[in-house]
């Protein structure tokens, strides 16, 4: 089962419009898991239509119409894996640790919030990834998404994809 993580899409604040390479992503996963900051409806739709899967939660900048559609917490199995979507997770110190406890019967947790890209394991095995923003990189080098195989009970090939080129960014105000 491919899978295709997202978070932080902030549209149209911070991009016009989502990466070319982002979108052909969506359209080779299988399932699209998005960690809430669409700040807006129309992404939402456009992923809803565009995604064989959708499996997403609202984020802190979301505002009472995206809150409507979509949950704080979602959860899935995917490929024998029991997957976790939340936006905030807190600050990274303890992290780890803290997120074990509050998803104890997860194997996988997706997570948005920072911008930061994030992929470590906790103790007893939960892993949490961060895919970053494909719109607005923050203080890292590049806008980001991630791609993962979940199969047979384990996570595969996580990757994380940096997109280089613009995606008709809004100036900052």
């Amino acid at each position: 089962m491919r899978l295709l993580l997202t978070s932080d899409t902030h549209l149209p604040t911070r991009a016009k419009a989502l990466p070319e390479e982002l979108l052909a992503a969506i359209d080779d996963a299988d399932v699209v898991l998005h960690a809430g900051d669409w700040t807006d409806t129309a992404t939402l739709d456009l992923l809803t239509a565009r995604a064989r899967r959708l499996i997403a939660v609202h984020g802190n900048n979301d505002g009472p119409e995206l809150r409507a559609r979509l949950p704080e917490t979602a959860h899935a199995r995917l490929g024998g894996l029991r997957f976790a979507v939340v936006h905030e997770t807190g600050p990274a110190q303890g992290r780890e640790q803290r997120c074990a406890e509050r998803f104890p019967d997860t194997d996988v947790l997706v997570f948005g919030h920072s911008h930061i890209p994030w992929d470590t394991t906790a103790p007893g095995g939960l892993r949490l990834l961060n895919p970053g923003s494909p719109t607005d990189r923050r203080r890292q080098p590049h806008r980001t998404y991630m791609t993962a195989r979940a199969e047979d009970g384990r996570l595969e090939e996580v990757t994380l994809h940096p997109l280089r080129a613009p995606a008709g960014r809004m100036p900052r105000r």
